[in-house]
């Protein structure tokens, strides 16, 4: 498969390259810092962001897709569900 952009330097103003399933914990950070987070299932997202604020986002509907700068997303206060985070 061809890719134009393989020589194009990815950033924060480009598409994610990547992702990752997103299960919420309370004490540990997420593997990579996220850049978005697609929320599949609606609900409460309880996060802590790369500045270390704490935010939670209520009544997210499924099939959001939230550009947020997340460190860790936390099992208290989140009840959206199918979370993927995006890089």
């Amino acid at each position: 498969m061809t890719d134009r952009f393989s020589n194009v330097q990815p950033s924060l103003a480009g598409p994610a390259f990547s992702g990752f399933p997103i299960t919420p914990d309370d004490d540990l950070d997420l593997a990579e810092t996220t850049r978005a987070i697609y929320v599949g299932q609606g609900g409460d997202l309880a996060v802590t962001m790369v500045s270390g604020a704490s935010l939670i986002f209520s009544d997210v509907p499924s099939g959001s897709l939230l550009p947020l700068r997340v460190s860790r997303v936390l099992s208290i206060g989140t009840t959206a569900s199918s979370l993927a985070g995006l890089v």
